[in-house]
């Protein structure tokens, strides 16, 4: 598998890593389109890559919300990305029944933040082998998730990472408690913060969530400074544009720019706290 905890952790460089790419698969062109972007970008700063994309969405607030391109049509994109460009690829499932059928396409598999608490989607997740990324749930402490990284541990399954992503905050907000991120690396598991779905702003009236992308810097900045393993970041060359979440992602020509600015920062807190 190309996947390797090690490589990810970077320690050579002490470097963090990075999560990327669209919410949702919406086509192939548009998936090759993004991961060779990022990709280029990343191998430049030295930066370990996992190309993100959701095969479907399932947790949308309006029934007409776009859901996908077909299971097996998304999961085939994926699997040519990683093959196409030698990376690493994470997609989300949604049920038990899932977990083995999208591990035949990709490295990783990601427990969305409100299943994060599902004992049997844990389990299967672990049982696949591939490198599990928990995502923190939005009503759960940061100690919390020792329990869930023991389902997958007590399952075989040592290959994990947490997902910080927020906190709910009243009805239609989430907040970012950095204290919880040296707190999930107590697990012993490298810990991800998730920039751009911390800036959500879920259920809205109109049904469809909404974000403050113009925050993205800010939250990254913090996350690097205060240690985290790696970063998440859904791009897109024209979110307005997107089929999900083009709300708060991150525009693709902005990427690079951040990348080399968060980088510098990286290196500079290495610098102080070797």
């Amino acid at each position: 598998m190309k996947l390797i905890m090690e490589k990810l952790r970077h320690q050579a460089s002490g470097n963090f890593f990075l999560l990327a790419g669209p919410c949702a698969i919406e086509s192939e062109e548009m998936a090759l389109r993004i991961a060779e972007r990022v990709t280029g970008i990343t191998d430049k700063l030295k930066i370990p890559y996992v190309f993100k994309g959701s095969y479907r969405k399932a947790n949308r607030s309006r029934l007409d919300s776009f859901a996908g391109i077909g299971d097996e049509k998304a999961l085939k994109i994926l699997r040519k990305v990683g093959e196409t460009f030698d990376i690493p690829v994470v997609t989300d499932f949604h049920s038990a029944e899932e977990a083995s059928m999208a591990a035949q396409y990709v490295d990783m598999l990601q427990v969305p933040a409100f299943l994060c608490r599902q004992t049997d989607i844990l389990v299967a997740a672990a049982k696949t082998g591939r490198v599990v990324n928990i995502k923190k749930g939005q009503f759960l402490s940061a100690g919390a998730m020792k329990f869930a990284v023991d389902k997958v541990r007590e399952s075989g399954n040592e290959r994990i990472l947490l997902t910080e992503r927020g906190v709910t905050f009243g009805y239609q907000d989430l907040l970012v408690d950095y204290r919880g991120i040296p707190e999930m690396q107590a697990t012993g598991c490298p810990v991800v913060l998730d920039i751009t779905h911390s800036l959500q702003q879920p259920n809205q009236p109109e049904g469809i969530t909404g974000g403050k992308p113009r925050l993205i810097e800010t939250i990254a900045r913090a996350g690097v400074a205060t240690g985290v393993d790696g970063l998440f970041i859904e791009t897109h060359p024209e979110p307005e544009r997107a089929k999900s979440d083009g709300a708060n992602m991150l525009h693709l020509d902005l990427l690079e720019g951040l990348l080399e600015r968060l980088v510098e920062i990286r290196q500079t807190i290495i610098k102080i706290y070797p």
